[in-house]
């Protein structure tokens, strides 16, 4: 894996050498940027691993959420524990091959803590978003678009550009789902394809064959179609496969976020069984650098204890659908507003 790629903003932390005798605040941290891939990427929680993971990382939970947040008081029932949550979640590929801001993922979830269960909409990338306030744009471009004005025209430093950069697509997708969304994680592609080899790969089937080079950018799909285990690239592969080079097996961003769900499902799965359980260290060291969020130290806590034991059943996934016409996705207006509904009820279960 290249850290040096990954574009996620920067961290103040009080890391410890790697050569430092001791290393066991190292570790922890690691143990809190895997629970937050799990969570906010996979979105899942192993109940075994977080049950052992939440009193042993406490120490580590204050590295996570920007210093100035760990100070934020939260009102008597405000908290994730209290009240449904809703959190963005994009996805960025900055692997060694290229790569850069644009979210090729990004989803809005809602997590209620009566329930003790999920709704997850997925936004296809080429969607057409337009909102009050703000530049109609491709959903995968905001966050980009975002970050260079920070830096340009509003003159902030690289760490403070990419927090004002989240604040306004938080501000674009509450527009959107008329919802108030509270939180974002960025994570890197390279961290989803880690932890999938951490677990020893996840079962899928494949819809179609799959077969695609550029040799631009390193890209080499090569997928049969069927039932198979994928290792952590075959498995980023199959979720983001847009097309053959021959212009054949034609896959849309519907497709693709069908994939995304079925993975996670299947990852859910396994990381809630013994076998996930036990590799849960190996997943802790493969995560790295990987992640940035910004949810308050509490709250992050008060997250993890509030869903141990979240499994797929759990968690509904509505993938939005729309038409294509070049170089965008419209949106259905009528399963746009199915999303808001139901992002709305759970808020309110």
């Amino acid at each position: 894996m290249s850290k040096g790629s990954t574009e996620l903003p920067p961290r103040t932390d009080s890391r410890q050498s790697a050569k430092s005798k001791k290393q066991k605040p190292r570790k922890k941290r690691s143990v809190l940027k895997t629970i937050f891939v799990l969570l906010f990427a996979v979105l899942l929680i192993a109940a075994a691993a977080l049950a052992y993971l939440v009193f042993k990382a406490d120490e580590a939970v204050d590295q996570i959420s920007a210093p100035s947040d760990n100070e934020v008081v939260i009102p008597a029932g405000e908290s994730v524990k209290d009240k449904a949550v809703a959190m963005l979640l994009m996805g960025i590929d900055s692997r060694s091959h290229g790569g850069g801001l644009n979210t090729d993922v990004l989803m809005v979830a809602v997590f209620n803590p009566n329930s003790k269960s999920a709704t997850i909409v997925t936004i296809p990338r080429d969607s057409n978003i337009d909102v009050d306030g703000y530049r109609t744009r491709k959903a995968n471009s905001f966050y980009a678009d975002f970050y260079m004005n920070a830096l340009n025209n509003k003159n902030l430093e690289k760490e403070a550009a990419y927090a004002d950069a989240k604040q306004e697509v938080r501000n674009v997708m509450s527009k959107l789902f008329d919802i108030d969304i509270k939180y974002s994680a960025v994570i890197n592609f390279q961290g989803f394809a880690d932890v999938v080899d951490a677990l020893g790969g996840v079962e899928v089937d494949v819809d179609m064959r799959m077969k695609y080079t550029d040799t631009a950018d390193g890209t080499n799909i090569d997928l049969q179609k069927g039932v198979q285990v994928l290792s952590g690239e075959k498995a980023l592969d199959f979720v983001r496969y847009r097309k053959s080079n021959d212009g054949k097996n034609m896959s849309s961003d519907f497709d693709r976020n069908k994939r995304q769900s079925q993975v996670i499902g299947a990852l859910t799965d396994k990381m809630k069984t013994f076998d996930g359980v036990t590799k849960i260290g190996s997943v802790i060291e493969a995560v790295g650098e990987n992640l940035t969020m910004d949810m308050p130290s509490k709250e992050i806590k008060n997250m993890m204890t509030t869903y141990l034991g979240i499994s797929r059943n759990d968690i509904t996934f509505i993938p939005l659908e729309g038409t294509w016409r070049s170089p965008y996705v419209y949106l259905d207006e009528t399963k746009l507003e199915e999303a808001r509904a139901a992002l709305k009820a759970k808020m309110a279960e």
